[in-house]
């Protein structure tokens, strides 16, 4: 389960990153989509939707984030911890 969650993390990340560097932006260079996008979709519609979908990747994105520090505070296990190492008894021979 923890593994699962990791990767679909890593996925939505790589997404967010993906849609972000999509969308249009109000100044400086721009964005980075091509004319394929704006030929389907209006420039208004196509950050509309590229908007509301950033904002699911990254609500997704929270929530495994959540669950997998869930995850792993469940899998550690309290331990006491010595700083002073313990000698090892040597075999007499």
């Amino acid at each position: 389960m923890y593994l699962f969650l990791l990767v679909v993390d890593i996925l939505l990340a790589l997404g967010i990153t993906g849609l972000v560097l999509l969308q249009r932006s109000e100044g400086g260079m721009g964005g980075l989509s091509g004319q394929s996008v704006n030929s389907f979709l209006t420039a208004r519609q196509a950050g509309n939707a590229l908007s509301k979908l950033t904002k699911y990747f990254f609500i997704a994105f929270v929530c495994t984030s959540l669950a997998l520090v869930v995850l792993a505070k469940k899998s550690t296990q309290s331990e006491a911890v010595s700083l002073v190492p313990v000698a090892q008894e040597q075999p007499e021979g």
